[in-house]
């Protein structure tokens, strides 16, 4: 299903409003989902929209449609796309890679030094990064910032996060460094050759992590089945 009439375009001040049903819908998208994702309260994201960090997706005749937002980590030595939504009626309808394109577009302009990370359990999130110039990376690249991390708590799989010491968990970690990256056709290819794998590699790592759970209580980049089998078990 294709809308071809959606704006999606940088959020400002008069787009305030819609957050109450943002933060709605995230937390919907959370619990369906079985997993979670750093709670934000509307005033969050309303500050969001004020600074120019974010994107927002309408109809012509205001319906909302999806969003997302620039979160900075490290003293903006890295930046994350985060708490991308879309409305459910709009879903499958090609407008979360249009949303996608452009925060990482706002983001490459605002912080053109910064790595941009991202953590999904989505195939599609995935492909989209992919095409996009992210690669598969493990915990250890991803910012160090106590803050960002904090924001895993209200995950429902917070508990395995820590007992693998962050470096391991149900999602998949992403990254585009501008400094050190494959060119996005490269990334985008690379995926499309392997989505099968990451698919079945996804649930066997998601298995594996629950059941050790349970029973306790280089660099790699995706490009290769040894850097890929490498990152679950580092």
């Amino acid at each position: 299903m294709e809308h071809q009439d959606i704006i999606v375009r940088v959020a400002n001040h008069i787009d305030t409003h819609y957050a109450i049903r943002i933060t709605d819908e995230m937390e919907a998208s959370a619990m369906a989902r079985g997993t979670g994702i750093a709670k934000r309260s509307p005033e969050y994201i309303a500050a969001k929209m004020l600074e120019g960090k974010a994107v927002i997706a309408l109809k012509p005749s205001g319906q909302w449609v999806g969003f997302c937002y620039i979160e900075e980590w490290s003293h903006g030595q890295f930046v994350a796309n985060s708490g991308l939504i879309v409305a459910p009626e709009f879903r499958k309808s090609g407008v979360a890679k249009k949303i996608k394109e452009t925060i990482f577009a706002l983001s490459r302009e605002k912080y053109p030094e910064a790595k941009i990370f991202g953590l999904t359990t989505g195939l599609a999130v995935m492909k989209i990064n992919s095409d996009l110039g992210y690669e598969p990376v493990t915990y250890s690249e991803l910012t160090d910032d106590e803050e960002f991390w904090s924001g895993c708590k209200s995950c429902v799989n917070y508990d395995i996060l820590m007992s693998k010491g962050r470096k391991n968990c149900m999602c998949t970690a992403m990254l585009f460094d501008p400094k050190d990256h494959y060119a996005p056709k490269e990334t985008s290819e690379n995926f499309q050759e392997h989505s099968k794998l990451y698919e079945r590699f996804n649930a066997i790592k998601q298995s594996k992590l629950l059941k050790w759970f349970y029973k306790k209580e280089g660099k790699p980049t995706g490009h290769t089945l040894k850097a890929f089998f490498s990152f679950f078990f580092h």
